[in-house]
């Protein structure tokens, strides 16, 4: 047993130090380079779109977005709109570009959530309170929904398929997030 600061020799640690840094340098010289790949979104079509509006006594208000994939599927264009007339508010409209990584994003939600495989047949028909639609393509599925404009949870329980509606009212929530996120970012970030 060794006390009083008695441990192993420091030469035996600077040697042991040593033969590890160079074997390490030995080791990374005789590596081939390292080659990061990300998989690459398929060329398969993909579209998104959204939109909930209504006519009232401010007129058409409405809130869309779209996101569809250009240039061969390696980035994709989403468009944004909102339209309000309360106070004589004016349109806003905003584009931009983003990458395929956050359209293979977009996609695993929407794959995720099952929408593709639910019917909106049993969901409430759009009223004076507006509607909403949501259409996806992706590949060869393409699927549209329309509905009346969702208030709460409570509009979804109520409703005569429950299930289906929860699905989508989570989806819409999930991807309006998304695309509130992406356009605080891309727009309001100040330059240095």
């Amino acid at each position: 047993m060794k006390r009083n600061g008695e441990g192993p020799s420091t030469s035996t640690t600077r040697r042991f130090s040593t033969a590890t840094s160079t074997s390490i340098a030995t080791l990374l010289i005789h590596l081939p380079p390292l080659r990061l790949s990300f998989p690459r979104m398929s060329n398969e079509t993909f579209y998104l779109r959204y939109y909930s509006g209504h006519s009232g006594r401010f007129g058409h208000e409405f809130l869309e977005f779209d996101l569809r994939t250009i240039s061969e599927g390696s980035s994709a264009a989403v468009r944004y709109a909102n339209n309000s007339n309360y106070r004589n508010d004016s349109l806003i409209r905003k584009e931009m570009c983003v990458s395929d990584a956050m359209v293979e994003e977009v996609k695993r939600i929407i794959k995720d959530s099952e929408i593709l495989k639910e019917d909106d047949s049993k969901w409430p028909q759009k009223n004076k309170d507006g509607r909403q639609e949501l259409e996806i393509r992706i590949g060869n599925e393409h699927i549209s929904f329309e509905t009346a404009k969702i208030g709460s949870l409570v509009d979804v329980t109520e409703s005569d398929d429950p299930e289906g509606l929860r699905v989508f009212y989570y989806l819409v929530q999930d991807l309006k997030a998304l695309v509130f996120s992406l356009i605080s970012l891309h727009f309001k970030i100040k330059p240095i």
